[in-house]
């Protein structure tokens, strides 16, 4: 069954997703990251910037075919739909909404900011996990 991990209180989203992602990826990948298209453009711009001496590799693909399978272990695929990849390790969701396709991932990454709607829209997901019977860890970012 899927584990779902949701990391509470970051104090920007997207910088400590990028951080996480290093992270992942140092423990073995590939890691599928899925957000809306907006979001997506911003954090691609962000992964060549959030730390001088980190490279994160990453491609974007918005078909199903542009997807290689398998894919490579050490690359980070940024995708609006989780579902344009088949069952592979870790999906990282910053969608306000649960991925469809989530549970075809070994591993689901939750991201939550500090910020109220942000927060709002996470429970609504944890709720949607746990209402499905997924067992949930729930870890604090350090400030």
């Amino acid at each position: 069954m899927t584990e779902i991990t949701f990391h509470f209180n970051a104090a920007d989203r997207t910088s400590y997703a990028c951080r996480l992602l290093d992270e992942l990826l140092k423990k073995g990948g590939p890691v599928v990251v899925c957000a809306p298209a907006p979001l997506l453009d911003r954090f691609d711009r962000q992964l060549w910037t959030f730390d001088p001496e980190a490279f994160v590799p990453h491609q974007r693909a918005d078909r199903a075919d542009a997807v290689p399978e398998p894919l490579q272990a050490s690359t980070v695929w940024l995708l609006e739909d989780a579902r344009l990849a088949t069952r592979h390790e870790t999906l990282l969701n910053l969608h306000d909404r649960t991925p469809p396709g989530f549970e075809s991932f070994a591993r689901v990454v939750e991201v939550v900011s500090q910020e109220a709607d942000d927060r709002a829209a996470a429970r609504e997901r944890w709720k949607h996990y746990a209402s499905r019977g997924y067992l949930i860890a729930r870890r604090e970012v350090a400030a």
